[in-house]
C-alpha cells in the first residue's frame, strides 16, 4: 500500500502532463481549422504562411529571429503555431482563433527580447512574426514616415537615406533591433540628446485590439496612444505600424573611438566623463564600453575602457568643444574622423568597413549568441574607488566569455521632455543608462547559471551607486530578476507593482488604467506585461 501511495504524487505529475499535451493537441488543431474558417475568401493566403512543428520550414522560421540562444535549447517550450501574416485579416484572424480557443499569443518583430518573452510562453502559444510587415514608406516633403514594425531599425535608416541623405530618424543604436519593440519600449539611441526619443517623435499608429479593430490615434484616444510609446509591447495589443517624425542631418558628422586602459588612468576618466558627457552639447552622442582587455600575449591582462561619440557637425566644430571639456582623455586631431550620418552608423555598429547594405541584413547579431542583460540608472556621478571596485570583477572573468558594460550618456532634449509625457520616465535628472551584459557561445549555455549569478553579482555591487526608490530600469533591456507576472501572464496590481514600477515609476498606474479599458480580459499578456486592475 505505501509503494501505491509513493506513486502517486508521479501518476498525478503524469496524467497533468498528458491532460497538457492533449489540451495543446486539440487546441492546435481547433486553432488551424479556425484559421481555415475565417474570412474563407482569404483563407488559402494565411495557410501559406501558418507553421505548425510538422511543416519542414518550422524550425527555420522559429529560428530566425531569435536573438538570445538562451531560449533556443532543446527545453525552450516551442509555440504551437507560427504565423507570419501578410496582411492586417491575417493578423485579425490569428487574434480571434488564438481567443477562441486559449492559446496566448507572442508578436515578435525584431525578436531581441532579452528574456524571449516575444517567442517564448510556458503555457500553450502562438506566435505572430510581424517579418513581412516591414515597409518603409517615406514623405520627404512632411519629413514623414510610415514604418511597419517588423523593419528592423538599419532598414528604417537605409530606406529615408535613399530619399535623402539629410533626413533621418531618432533610432536605435544597434541597426538588427526591429522598430515596433523598440519604440514600444521608448527608444533612445544616436539622437535621444537632440530630438528625444523614439517613440517621443511617432505622430500616428496603426493598432490593432484584443477584438480585432483597427485603430489609429484618433479612434484609439490619446491614453492608448501614450501607452504603446514607451509602455512596453505585448501589452495592449499589435502595433503593425507607426508614423514617424524624420529630422535633418547634416553632410558631415565626426566619431571618435579612443581605448584607455587601466595603466592610462581608464579610472580617473571614467570619473571625469559622468561630469562632462550629461553636459555637452545636445549634437554629442557619448557613450563608454568597459571590458576586460588582453594587451598581448605576455601583458598583463587589465580593463580597457572605450570612450566613443558621435557628433552632428565637423571637426573643426568637435575638436575644440573636447579639448574645452574633455582635455584628460587626451583626443589628437587624428582620433576625428569626418563622415557622412549612414557612415557613422556603420561605424558605431563596428561595420566601418561594409557599405550601407549591410544596415539591410537583420540576421546579423550584435550580441554573443547567448547571454543575459539587465540596466541601470544612474543620477549622482559614481565615486572613483567605487568604480575601481569593478576591475576585480571583469578580470575574474574567463577569456573566452563576452562581459561588458556600457554607459549613454543622456541630459540635452532627454532633460527637457517630462517624465510623463510617455511611459519612459527616465528624464531630467538622469546622467546616463548603465546597459550590464555578459555573453557566451551557445554550447556554454550548460554553464550559463554560474555566468547569470556572476551578472547578478555585479549588478548588486552596483546598487549603492545607482537610482533608488525605486531602482529603476529600462523595459527594451528586459529583466525578470526585477520582477515578474505567473507564467501564464496573470498577475495582481501589487505583483505587477515591483517590476512596474522600476520600469515605469508612477506611470506604472496609467498603464495599467488604459490596460484596463483596452483590454480587460487581460488577453495580450506575458511575464512582465501591464495588468487590468478590478478592485
Amino acid at each position: 500500500m505505501k509503494s501505491l501511495y509513493r506513486s502517486l504524487p508521479l501518476l498525478f505529475v503524469v496524467v497533468c502532463s498528458l491532460s497538457w499535451v492533449n489540451v495543446s493537441a486539440n487546441s492546435h488543431d481547433d486553432f488551424l481549422d479556425c484559421l481555415s474558417s475565417y474570412h474563407p475568401d482569404k483563407s488559402s493566403s494565411i495557410s501559406k504562411v501558418t507553421y505548425t512543428e510538422t511543416n519542414s520550414s518550422y524550425s527555420a522560421v522559429l529560428e530566425s529571429s531569435i536573438r538570445n540562444h538562451r531560449f533556443s535549447t532543446p527545453n525552450t517550450p516551442k509555440p504551437l503555431v507560427i504565423v507570419t501574416p501578410l496582411n492586417i485579416s491575417h493578423v485579425q484572424a490569428t487574434i480571434h482563433c488564438s481567443k477562441k480557443h486559449g492559446l496566448q499569443i507572442r508578436t515578435r518583430s525584431g525578436g531581441h527580447d532579452y528574456e524571449g518573452l516575444s517567442y517564448v510562453s510556458h503555457v500553450p502559444f502562438v506566435v505572430i512574426d510581424l517579418v513581412h510587415f516591414k515597409s518603409v514608406e517615406v514623405d520627404i516633403e512632411n519629413e514623414e514616415a510610415w514604418v511597419e514594425s517588423g523593419a528592423i531599425v538599419g532598414e528604417v535608416y537605409y530606406r529615408i537615406n535613399e530619399r535623402s541623405t539629410n533626413l533621418t530618424f531618432p533610432g536605435a543604436h544597434g541597426y538588427t533591433v526591429g522598430i515596433g519593440g523598440f519604440i514600444s519600449g521608448g527608444g533612445d539611441g544616436l539622437l535621444s540628446r537632440k530630438y528625444g526619443l523614439a517613440a517621443d517623435n511617432v505622430i500616428d499608429a496603426q493598432f490593432v485590439d484584443a477584438s480585432g479593430r483597427i485603430l489609429d490615434r484618433r479612434s484609439m484616444g490619446e491614453d492608448l496612444f501614450w501607452a504603446i510609446r514607451g509602455g512596453g509591447g505585448g501589452s495592449f495589443g499589435i502595433v503593425l505600424s507607426w508614423k514617424i517624425k524624420l529630422f535633418h542631418v547634416p553632410s558631415v558628422v565626426t566619431v571618435f573611438s579612443v581605448g584607455r586602459t587601466l595603466e592610462q588612468n581608464a579610472s580617473q576618466l571614467l570619473h571625469r566623463w559622468q561630469y562632462v558627457a550629461p553636459n555637452l552639447p545636445n549634437d554629442v552622442y557619448s557613450l563608454v564600453a568597459i571590458s576586460a582587455w588582453n594587451a598581448g600575449q605576455n601583458e598583463t591582462r587589465t580593463v580597457l575602457v572605450t570612450f566613443t561619440s558621435v557628433f552632428q557637425g565637423g571637426a573643426n566644430e568637435l575638436i575644440p568643444l573636447m579639448q574645452e571639456r574633455f582635455p584628460e582623455l587626451g583626443l589628437v586631431k587624428e582620433d576625428f574622423i569626418e563622415m557622412t550620418w549612414l557612415e557613422a552608423v556603420l561605424f558605431i555598429n563596428g561595420l566601418s568597413n561594409e557599405t550601407s547594405e549591410a544596415l539591410l541584413d537583420r540576421n546579423r547579431s550584435l550580441l554573443p549568441p547567448s547571454f543575459k542583460s539587465k540596466s541601470d540608472y544612474v543620477n549622482e556621478p559614481v565615486p572613483e574607488i567605487a568604480l575601481q571596485g569593478l576591475w576585480p570583477q571583469l578580470l575574474e572573468v574567463d577569456e573566452a566569455i563576452s562581459a561588458v558594460q556600457t554607459f549613454i550618456a543622456y541630459g540635452g532634449m532627454m532633460d527637457e521632455i517630462s517624465e510623463t509625457e510617455t511611459p519612459f520616465p527616465h528624464r531630467k535628472g538622469t546622467l546616463y543608462k548603465i546597459h550590464y551584459n555578459i555573453g557566451w557561445q551557445e554550447e556554454e549555455n550548460i554553464r550559463s547559471q554560474r555566468y547569470i549569478s556572476w551578472m547578478r553579482k555585479l549588478y548588486s555591487y552596483m546598487g549603492p551607486f545607482v537610482s533608488k526608490s525605486p531602482r529603476t530600469a529600462y523595459v527594451n533591456y528586459r529583466d525578470l530578476d526585477i520582477g515578474r507576472n505567473n507564467d501564464d501572464g496573470k498577475a495582481s496590481y501589487k505583483q505587477a507593482s515591483v517590476w512596474g514600477r522600476k520600469y515605469f515609476k508612477n506611470n506604472f498606474d496609467r498603464l495599467v488604467s488604459v490596460k484596463t479599458k483596452i483590454d480587460p480580459e487581460h488577453f495580450f499578456k506575458h511575464e512582465q506585461s501591464i495588468p487590468p486592475n478590478f478592485h
